[in-house]
């Protein structure tokens, strides 16, 4: 079972849709109780840094996370739900992240560009990663965020996107996995992203 992460933010019913168009079963839900049983675990994540973060705080939620990723759940961030996996972030200065990867997410500095970044661009992998397993380059998906993740250990970036420079696009390590783009509004590259999710084995 698929556990969909509620805290009253976040893209979560197209997230669920997409994951029962593959075939998973999946609850979005808020229960500790439930998200610490399931097989998977997944945070999305739309609006601003702060207040993303203060509603997990308001739900309970985040011992519950660093439980189910200390377990080595497989586990994986969408759009806000991958920055909220950094220390914090320069839209909202002194709000604590998750912190379960050293690194600041910062802005999108791109001066001939308009900001935010929103639309469809194609994906440069960096280093191994599950989720893009047979990917061919030029791999395209669809953005709309003007932070990214700036990690302290640049070996934590899995894909990077050429947006008036190098931007981080995806990071991950072991059972944390965790994508800038929406997979679910990607088209079939998305659903493949998401079901190599849905099959990941630690």
């Amino acid at each position: 079972m698929i556990a969909i992460i509620d805290y009253g933010m976040g893209n979560l019913f197209s997230v669920e849709k997409a994951f029962v168009k593959l075939g998973a079963e999946v609850v979005v839900t808020s229960s500790p109780e439930v998200i610490l049983s399931a097989d998977k675990v997944v945070l999305p994540g739309v609006g601003a840094f702060g207040d993303c973060m203060s509603n997990l705080a308001e739900y309970g939620l985040i011992d519950v996370i660093h439980e189910v990723i200390g377990r080595g759940t497989p586990f994986l961030g969408i759009c806000l739900g991958l920055q909220m996996l950094f220390d914090g972030s320069e839209e909202d200065p002194g709000v604590k992240g998750l912190g379960v990867f050293p690194g600041m997410v910062r802005k999108i500095v791109a001066p001939d560009l308009k900001i935010p970044h929103m639309g469809w661009n194609s994906l440069e992998f960096a280093s191994d990663s599950q989720l893009f397993a047979e990917m061919p380059s030029e791999t395209y998906v669809y953005f709309v965020h003007s932070y990214h993740a700036v990690p302290e250990d640049d070996k934590l970036i899995t894909a990077v996107v050429d947006y008036g420079g190098p931007v981080t696009a995806a990071v991950g390590r072991g059972n944390v996995q965790a994508v800038q783009f929406h997979p679910e509004k990607s088209g079939n590259v998305g659903l493949s992203m998401l079901s190599k999710f849905k099959e990941m084995k630690i």
